[in-house]
């Protein structure tokens, strides 16, 4: 029976030690990745964009224009948007250090009415590794 109890203590630490965290306070966790602080950053002129009022059947295009303000390579993995009406385009290389780039993105009105907000998410190697975009404006029959 003590052997039993002393196998479970033993297990307990074990178990418990395994699974804690070591860093130090104020330090993160090495699971959540590297933190680069140098690394490329987005600087949008606008992150939102106000078409105004449309017809219905209507296509409007936007260029949100960017500058890479961090200290390496910009690489843009994707771009997606909340619906298949609009449609995000992106540099498909690296955008250097100081240098800009552009995600031109159409909205296709068709089949659509009153207020419309389309979001966009651009994947890169960034920290945060997303960030959104907003299409706004008014759909009219």
């Amino acid at each position: 029976m003590k052997k039993i109890l002393l196998l479970l203590a033993v297990s307990g630490i074990f178990f418990s030690a395994c699974h804690s965290n070591n860093a130090p306070a104020g330090k993160a966790d090495s699971t959540a990745g590297p933190v680069m602080p140098n690394g490329p950053k987005f600087k949008f002129e606008n992150d939102t964009h106000d078409f105004g009022k449309i017809k219905a059947g209507d296509k409007v295009t936007y260029k949100y224009n960017f500058v890479n303000i961090g200290k390496s390579p910009l690489i843009i993995t994707n771009a997606t948007a909340t619906c298949g009406c609009t449609q995000p385009e992106w540099p498909k290389t690296p955008v250097k250090p100081g240098e800009g780039g552009q995600i031109v993105v159409t909205y296709n009105s068709t089949g659509h009415s009153g207020l419309q907000d389309k979001m966009i998410t651009i994947t890169a190697n960034t920290d945060p590794a997303q960030n959104t975009l907003h299409l706004v404006g008014e759909v009219t029959k």
